[in-house]
């Protein structure tokens, strides 16, 4: 008999998976159409000029206003 199959696990700490380089090349602020910055670490896109910082998930961009989260003081 064959052990049932654990779903694939990714610590909380573990850094987003990586963006394609060309792809953040040519992404640019969906609200100022400003550049973005590459948070590693906190898996995200960082827009300085509209103070919103994007969420990368599964690798994808998600390029939402309405899914940025608002950067706060010390962001």
């Amino acid at each position: 008999m064959s052990e049932p199959v654990q779903p694939d696990t990714v610590p909380a700490t573990a850094p987003a998976p990586d963006v394609d380089p060309r792809l953040l090349e040519i992404l640019v602020c969906p609200v100022t159409h400003g550049a973005l910055e590459y948070d590693r670490a906190k898996g995200e896109l960082i827009s300085r000029s509209a103070r919103l910082a994007y969420p990368i998930r599964d690798g994808v961009p998600i390029m939402l206003p309405e899914e940025a989260r608002e950067l706060g003081d010390g962001d």
